[in-house]
């Protein structure tokens, strides 16, 4: 089972959702970078559950334990590793689901790729609690690519059918990306951020779930990160962005919508500013040719609804070869998108940093 990402700066994910802790090795990291941990632990406190109305009622503080890699609060060359022990396990809810699967999860093709080996108790190594040690990997990422100038930064832009306030594709900086994460509710405009946690609410009140789109940019790239076809910054970044579960689509830019322009409106024109060539428009989304244009970075990562839901429905005893039907128990989420904010910036992060320290940028 793989579960490495990156090159330069690589990060490899461990651990299971109810297993005795979670955790990440990240190697790559320059020596002698100070990593800010209160900022580090600020970062991990949005992803983690709140008992908020938009979260489960599962209770863990994801404080990261550092088994390697720093000395006092400063990288040493050596590869980093933490830990994040699991506290609030109720591994009994999950075990009717070794044998009926749940619909939209991978509980089904686990079974039959791993023969019955694998952990099935909260969604195993395929659960939303792995997202916890990508954020301390993406935590340090940003706060590596704050050092060079540039800013990673997430809101939900859509939950519900409902839209928050849209960042202009230019002119946006540090304080536009970083301000909603700021808030208990990450979004633009709070009036937008009010009427979805009311739709999530109504939702879950009925047993159900609802899907999402997070939008996040990265402000101050400079131009020429990331190369041609295969190795390039949108797919680094939508490799990264895939790895969290519950993502169904990443868009750069006016993304799909280009398919409904013309070539005269959706071409970023190119006028002279104080003797450099400069863009009227960012419409690719700050990437052209799997190159960075030096203008921001916008990608957007639709969520499904999450899948476990209290709502009866259709399955299967794989072990009888009877059609049945299923009722979840457990503590799910009723919006993963809202919790997956500060994820999308974690994903984006560390791929933008590993292309960063290919480039060698950060030497």
């Amino acid at each position: 089972m793989a579960s490495r990402i990156g090159t330069h700066f690589s990060v490899t994910i461990f651990g299971q959702s109810h297993s005795a802790g979670i955790g990440c090795v990240v190697e790559g990291i320059p020596a002698g970078k100070r990593i800010d941990l209160d900022e580090l632990q600020a970062f991990l406190a949005r992803r983690a559950p709140s008992g908020m109305p938009w979260s489960t009622s599962r209770k863990e503080s994801d404080v990261p334990e550092f088994l390697g890699g720093l000395v006092d609060g400063v990288t040493c060359g050596a590869p980093l590793a933490a830990v994040i022990r699991n506290a609030d396990a109720r591994s009994s809810d999950y075990e009717a689901l070794r044998r009926t699967p749940r619909p939209g999860h991978a509980d089904y093709v686990a079974e039959v790729k791993f023969g019955g080996a694998q952990d099935v108790a909260g969604g195993g190594h395929f659960s939303g609690r792995l997202t916890a040690p990508l954020c301390i990997a993406g935590g340090i990422a940003k706060q590596l690519l704050a050092e060079q100038g540039v800013f990673v930064g997430a809101h939900l832009a859509r939950a519900a059918c409902v839209a928050d306030a849209a960042w202009p594709l230019q002119g946006i900086g540090p304080e536009d990306v970083s301000a909603p994460g700021r808030k208990p509710f990450p979004v633009i405009d709070d009036a937008c951020g009010a009427a979805m946690q009311d739709a999530i609410a109504a939702a879950r009140a009925q047993g159900d779930s609802v899907g999402g789109v997070v939008e996040c940019a990265a402000v101050g790239l400079p131009v020429g990160i990331g190369e041609p076809l295969f190795d390039g910054l949108e797919n680094a970044v939508a490799r990264a962005v895939f790895g969290i579960p519950a993502v169904k689509g990443v868009e750069f830019g006016r993304g799909f919508a280009a398919a409904d322009m013309h070539g005269s409106q959706h071409n970023d024109p190119y006028r002279m500013d104080a003797g450099a060539p400069a863009f009227e428009s960012n419409n690719a989304g700050g990437i052209l040719g799997g190159i960075s244009t030096g203008e921001p970075l916008i990608v957007r990562a639709a969520f499904k609804p999450t899948s476990s839901i209290f709502i009866e429905q259709h399955s299967v005893d794989l072990k009888d070869g009877r059609d049945v039907d299923l009722a979840l128990e457990g503590r799910h989420d009723p919006c993963v998108a809202v919790r997956a904010v500060p994820v999308v910036e974690a994903a984006c992060a560390v791929a933008v940093y590993d292309l960063m320290l290919e480039a060698r940028l950060d030497r």
